[in-house]
């Protein structure tokens, strides 16, 4: 695996993918993968959902973030959940690169579209969880790209059942969405 510094030198050097235009139709959300350095290796920080009920992502890993509110742009979006959920201030700090936008494949009430950016920091400090969020840890970035260690997930509602590409990291599942935003980390660190 590449350093720290020559993951965020390819990152910076991508061209971001087109985004749909922040007003359209339907909900928009935003989230943080933020990266720092460990040595010459690099982490990504993921939280567990606090467990609550109407949350349709309760107790799942992901990055911070969530939905768009009054915010000016989507990256003011995750800067704000960000500091919110984990207590990391990313005011002023540019992303490295922004992913291409997703839409989970769950059914939402509304349609959701969720914008993923990527951000490298020198150094963070302590992190401070709220309410909603269980926990919040650094997992080395090298087998998370590589997802590794690489499991099976079974995704169940009502009658549908799916099996699903996952991450173990400790025993924390990394799926669905958040494992479709490392893929394209992945593609665009990698690639």
């Amino acid at each position: 695996m590449s350093s720290f510094a020559s993951i965020v030198e390819r990152l910076l050097s991508r061209n971001a993918p087109p985004s749909r235009p922040e007003d359209e139709q339907g909900l928009r959300a935003a989230v943080a993968a933020v990266l720092r350095p460990k040595g010459d290796d690099a982490e990504i920080l993921f939280i567990r959902r606090a467990e609550r009920e109407g949350d349709p992502w309760s107790g799942h890993m992901a990055f911070p973030g969530g939905r768009r509110q009054q915010d000016e742009s989507l990256l003011t979006t995750a800067t704000r959940e960000t500091l919110e959920e984990v207590g990391l201030d990313l005011t002023g700090a540019q992303p490295i690169t922004r992913l291409p936008d997703l839409a989970p494949y769950t059914q939402m009430p509304a349609p959701l579209i969720v914008t993923p950016f990527v951000f490298a920091l020198p150094e963070v400090p302590a992190l401070r969880p709220n309410e909603e969020v269980a926990e919040a840890l650094w997992a080395p970035l090298d087998p998370v790209l590589r997802r590794e260690p690489a499991i099976t997930f079974h995704y169940s509602k009502g009658d549908f059942n799916l099996d699903l590409p996952a991450i173990d990291l400790e025993g924390r599942i990394v799926w669905g969405l958040t494992y479709r935003m490392i893929e394209m980390l992945a593609d665009a660190v990698l690639g």
